[in-house]
């Protein structure tokens, strides 16, 4: 099971992981904490868009529909239901203490939500953003939160009892970059990515999705709204390298499994379990 923020996220992150393991027939699921109404539009066809979050969240969970139908048969949550939650908007603007955004959202209205989610799917492996939510957004940060404090009251058989059988997760894992990454974005001109990335030899799991990058291309392809695939700029040549599929992680909670190469990274998030 994948939590994120807001639509895209998922894809640009884990979409090669999310590729694989449905390959492979494991069980998929994604919960998405918001519609992102607060994103930036890029594309000026969108235009009409810009400065309205309504029109902006629901046509962005058209995007994630499409999307998702490009990996197959992903079952999609929205935690506490679509629109419960907004978008925030990023660090420092008002959006982050608007009334209904996830950011001001209540802990416990939060982790009964995330509960009920996780007793239904009962997943072996959960993945989200590490504690500065990958760069600091507070929806990511709100993700991160959701997961980490759900995982105990989620197996707990006296918390919540209505919300369904207790379940304990096996594997919590954050999405995370190497900090090898460094040399090819400073190659590429762009700085800012070193706080936000982890020593290569801290990590715990590199998941290859190479033989899925079309597939992870072709998802964030319906994110128009939010992404621009053809304008040559650095994402868009990011994208395009097939290291892109090649998707990084760190275990929180749980075993390491067994490993290979010069840090011993797992190459399966199963990797030691039944």
């Amino acid at each position: 099971m994948l939590v994120h923020a807001h639509p895209d996220d998922e894809s640009t992150a884990t979409g090669a992981t999310m590729a694989r393991y449905l390959a492979e027939g494991a069980s998929v699921s994604l919960v998405t904490c918001t519609s992102g109404e607060l994103g930036e539009v890029i594309v000026d066809d969108l235009a009409h868009l810009r400065g309205e979050p309504d029109a902006l969240g629901e046509h962005r969970r058209g995007e994630i529909r499409a999307a998702l139908a490009e990996y197959g048969d992903v079952r999609h949550h929205w935690l506490g239901g679509p629109g419960r939650w907004r978008d925030s908007g990023m660090a420092g603007e008002a959006g982050n203490d608007a009334d209904g955004s996830f950011a001001k959202a209540d802990p416990a209205d939060v982790t009964r939500a995330m509960v009920e989610i996780l007793r239904a799917e009962r997943p072996q492996v959960v993945i989200t953003y590490d504690e500065f939510g990958g760069y600091g957004h507070p929806d990511h940060i709100g993700a991160h939160r959701a997961v980490m404090d759900s995982i105990d009251p989620a197996a707990d058989p006296d918390y919540a009892p209505e919300l369904g059988e207790p379940w304990q997760v096996s594997k919590v894992y954050w999405t995370t970059l190497p900090r090898s990454i460094l040399k090819q974005v400073e190659e590429a001109g762009v700085e800012g990515f070193e706080p936000y990335t982890v020593p290569d030899e801290e990590l715990t799991a590199m998941v290859d999705g190479r033989d899925f990058h079309a597939i992870k291309t072709a998802a964030l392809r319906h994110y128009r709204s939010q992404v621009n695939l053809d304008d040559g700029g650095f994402f868009a040549q990011l994208v395009s390298r097939p290291e892109f599929a090649m998707e990084h992680y760190l275990l929180v909670r749980g075993e390491r499994g067994p490993g290979s190469g010069t840090y011993d990274w797992e190459s399966d998030l199963f990797a030691g379990l039944a």
